[in-house]
């Protein structure tokens, strides 16, 4: 499965800190915890003994891995050094938990599944130190991830599922836009919607111009600039990549990662207004049927407005995923 060879985000970086936690990815379990060094790992969270959720257990003070049912412990490798029951017995190579390779980046930490080439999904905005960054979420959402991307880059939504905030009814004309595909999906730019409250910060209705890239099969950024003069903060800017850990084919966790030019507002002031938008979506989201993303073009009916979408399809079918879609 060409989805087990990329990176998942599956948990905020914080809070994978003494104890082991529990995640799910691609419909397995998974257990995160962080050996001596404080580098995070991820195992099947299932012991090769008895099958009890490692998750369960504990981290021992050398930095191990201890089962909650016979305290097998396993270091970072996997590989199984004590069985309490024999103390004097030196287990085998075989003798080991599976391993997935874990790194965190975003203020996440992200799981591949199996060895592939695949690079984590870039955000651009992460290394500029104009902008603030800090994540919101996560969601938990009864959709597939690649219906989620799809809302995300979709605007026509704005003037009724965002009225007051995103669009207007008044104002719901999409005017033609570019999509070029890139090597990890496609970029979308000339993205103009007029917004009564694009931002935490807007002082007056705007239009506003957003570029739109697909950085991964369920990973995609946004960018956007309101017209000047139109909110409280000079030159305001922001970056907003949304990031989906596919736990099943229809169940998706979602974490936002914001870059915005304010450095004096509250966390959770900057969180609230990504909360409101995104749990306007979500109610959507979850209505859809099929809750898979069909990528067969013939299955929905689509116009000029939808062509980011109808393009982002299009990759997913070439670049063969199968998981969330039909």
């Amino acid at each position: 499965m060409v989805e087990s060879g990329l990176w998942h985000p599956v948990a905020l970086a914080g809070d994978v800190a003494q104890a082991p936690v529990a995640v799910q990815v691609l419909e397995q379990a998974v257990v995160l915890w962080r050996n001596a060094a404080g580098v995070v790992q991820a195992f099947a969270d299932q012991c090769p003994h008895r099958g009890a959720r490692l998750s369960l257990g504990r981290v021992t003070p050398q930095g191990q891995l201890e089962c909650p049912y016979h305290g097998w412990q396993f270091a970072d490798d996997g590989r199984c050094t004590q069985v309490p029951a024999l103390p004097t017995f030196v287990p085998p190579p075989g003798h080991c938990a599976r391993t997935f390779a874990a790194r965190e980046a975003h203020g996440l930490v992200w799981v591949r599944m199996q060895d592939g080439v695949a690079v984590l999904p870039a955000f651009a905005a992460e290394d500029d130190t104009r902008l603030r960054k800090l994540n919101c979420g996560p969601y938990d959402v009864a959709a597939s991830a690649p219906r989620i991307i799809e809302n995300f880059l979709d605007m026509s939504h704005f003037g009724f599922v965002h009225e007051g905030w995103l669009g207007s009814r008044d104002a719901t004309a999409i005017d033609d836009y570019r999509v070029d595909a890139t090597r990890t999906g496609l970029l979308a730019t000339g993205c103009k919607a007029w917004q009564p409250q694009s931002n935490l910060h807007s002082t007056a209705a705007a239009q506003v111009e957003y570029t739109y890239e697909v950085t991964a099969p369920f990973a995609a950024v946004l960018t956007k600039v309101p017209e000047a003069g139109t909110t409280a903060v000079d030159g305001w800017r922001e970056s907003i990549a949304l990031f989906i850990c596919p736990i099943t084919p229809v169940r998706s966790r979602v974490w936002f990662r914001l870059a915005v030019a304010d450095f004096d507002s509250p966390d959770e002031k900057l969180q609230a207004f990504q909360h409101t938008i995104f749990t306007q979506d979500q109610p959507v989201l979850e209505s859809q049927t099929p809750q898979c993303l069909p990528l067969d073009l013939r299955a929905e009916l689509h116009t000029a407005a939808d062509k980011a979408s109808s393009a982002y399809r299009r990759f997913l079918r070439q670049s063969g995923i199968t998981f969330g879609v039909c």
